[in-house]
């Protein structure tokens, strides 16, 4: 087991999630993730991180089918937010791009989560490499992780 997916299982067993760890293949895209899967494509958390002016990083967990609106993102944050470059997300998360886990980080970013998610009995998250998911009910996933639900999708 690589260093990070044993974070993310490590964070789910201290968080005391209810979630499995699956292999369904590649999944470095939500399209892919769904099929491997074989569930609806906004059951698939994407993790997309973002920094702001300030420097703090943001994790914004969005539906697989939906694309975040950077100004409704900004409002959320309550900074002007730029998409973290690989060695951004890397220092910070521990997690490189296609891996992005919700929780299991190097630094605890803030988390915004997209309503659209709670729509669903199971959904489907990043578990620290690009051919790991875990499956985990979406409002426990959030107060795990210790998110807040926010309109910052389109």
């Amino acid at each position: 087991m690589s260093k990070s997916m044993a974070r993310v299982v490590e964070a789910i067993e201290r968080c005391g999630l209810d979630a499995r760890i699956l292999e369904p293949g590649p999944s470095r895209t939500a399209e892919e993730a769904a099929a491997a899967c074989g569930c609806e494509l906004d059951q698939i958390v994407k993790s997309l991180i973002f920094q702001g002016e300030s420097g703090r990083i943001y994790l914004f967990l969005t539906a697989g089918g939906k694309r975040l609106d950077a100004a409704r993102a900004a409002r959320a944050a309550g900074e002007k937010l730029n998409l973290a470059d690989a060695e951004t997300v890397r220092r910070e998360t521990g997690f490189a791009i296609g891996g992005v886990a919700p929780l299991g980080h190097l630094r605890a970013p803030r988390i915004f989560a997209d309503p659209r998610l709670a729509d669903f009995a199971q959904v489907f998250a990043a578990a620290g490499t690009p051919r790991h998911v875990f499956a985990v009910e979406p409002k426990a996933l959030v107060a795990a992780c210790g998110g807040d639900w926010a309109d910052f999708a389109a």
